[in-house]
């Protein structure tokens, strides 16, 4: 296959990666998140990296107030006098901020740079569903994302006469790997019938099928491909990328992400890859039904038919295509502006065989994929990562 002039393929090159336990991060503010997850991408560089080779940097977060900028993350680092990027897209934050970064260092503009996804949410009192009390159009209405996503969850099952179980085993499945993730939130088995008896949060969701609020950070330290073997004998280089937005009002259905769908085409088409070729996967389960639908969207298995995945357990830890190693959303959390890059950062390790108790079987490419949803629910973005030995 040619390559695009306009490719990423092979000009991208991860070669560390950090994050920090995620949870109810009480005692540490954001600087200090951000702090640990850098120095913990400093060290994991195989040949060593001296912070002043790093030339530019980008920060994915959401939350934080007016006037907050990059300069968090400077402060936090040390990293005075360079670009510093903030970065926000909804729950796409992240992985955008990681698609601009590796830009521009595929432009050849940087040779060196850094890229940190975090979120502060558990300081917030009440959190997202309380913004349901906001006096805005949609939001006074409590259009909250667990009532949204709910929404979708009736659609599937009506259209595809999909049971309540065959959602709920995706909860199930993620829980039981983020027993065995270091860094997750929600380190607790739940078994199918203790996610289907649990308290309705939006029906069909119960409270297993929703993703914790979380606090966490990331980071990933990227550089020129030809550059790589500088500072690792294992880089892992990015081989395609996709990003699209899709508002709702212009109709569709509720059982599918068109932005998804599209992101993932324009990946593939630059990774000249497709589906089947998929080792491992890392993509997005804010509630269990968006994992269901996203493997239809992600081409993965047609539509109606993603539950026949979790059935003959291809996506299980052991399974030929293991989804979300690391326990997901559902059980690592969702620190808005982190979870693209913590997404990032296990698919980097699972390439290296180093990850550790949810290692899969000699993976040789990998996909990320998150979806954020646009102001009001009004719209959705979707971004696609491809990543590669």
């Amino acid at each position: 296959m040619t390559q695009p002039t306009n490719s990423l393929r092979g000009r991208v090159a991860i070669i560390g990666a950090g994050m920090i336990d995620f949870g109810e991060l009480f005692s540490m503010s954001l600087e200090e998140m951000i702090e640990q997850a850098y120095l913990n991408a400093l060290a994991s560089v195989d040949k060593g990296l001296d912070a002043g080779e790093i030339e530019a940097a980008w920060l994915g977060t959401v939350y934080p107030a007016m006037g907050n900028t990059g300069l968090v993350l400077a402060h936090a680092t040390g990293l005075f006098d360079i670009p510093v990027t903030r970065v926000e897209n909804a729950c796409a934050t992240g992985s955008d901020a990681f698609r601009n970064a590796s830009m521009a260092v595929a432009a050849g503009i940087y040779d060196v740079a850094l890229v940190v996804g975090a979120e502060k949410m558990r300081d917030e009192p009440g959190g997202l569903i309380a913004r349901s009390a906001l006096k805005k159009l949609w939001l006074g209405r409590g259009v909250t994302m667990p009532a949204y996503f709910g929404l979708r969850a009736t659609a599937y099952m009506e259209r595809y006469g999909v049971g309540r179980e065959g959602i709920a085993a995706v909860s199930v499945k993620n829980h039981a790997n983020g027993v065995k993730y270091p860094h997750a939130h929600l380190r607790i088995n739940c078994s199918l019938d203790e996610v289907l008896k649990a308290p309705y949060v939006s029906y069909p969701l119960g409270l297993y099928d929703c993703c914790p609020v979380t606090d966490g950070a990331a980071a990933l330290l990227i550089c020129r491909a030809e550059l790589a073997q500088r500072y690792t004998d294992s880089p892992v280089y990015l081989l395609g990328s996709g990003l699209a937005t899709d508002s709702f009002v212009r109709g569709g259905d509720l059982t599918s992400f068109k932005a998804t769908q599209e992101a993932a085409r324009q990946a593939y088409e630059m990774a000249g890859l497709g589906p089947e070729q998929i080792n491992v996967a890392e993509i997005h389960d804010c509630f269990s039904i968006t994992e269901l639908i996203s493997y239809e969207d992600l081409g993965f298995a047609p539509a109606g038919r993603g539950a026949e995945l979790l059935e003959a357990g291809t996506v299980m830890l052991e399974g030929e295509r293991p989804i979300n190693p690391s326990g997901g959303l559902l059980s690592k959390g969702h620190p808005l502006g982190a979870t693209g890059v913590a997404q990032l950062v296990e698919l980097y390790e699972q390439l290296r065989g180093q990850a550790g108790a949810v290692q899969v079987k000699e993976p040789q490419f990998a996909l990320q994929h998150n979806i954020g949803i646009g102001r009001w629910a009004t719209g959705s973005v979707g971004c696609v990562h491809i990543l590669g030995r």
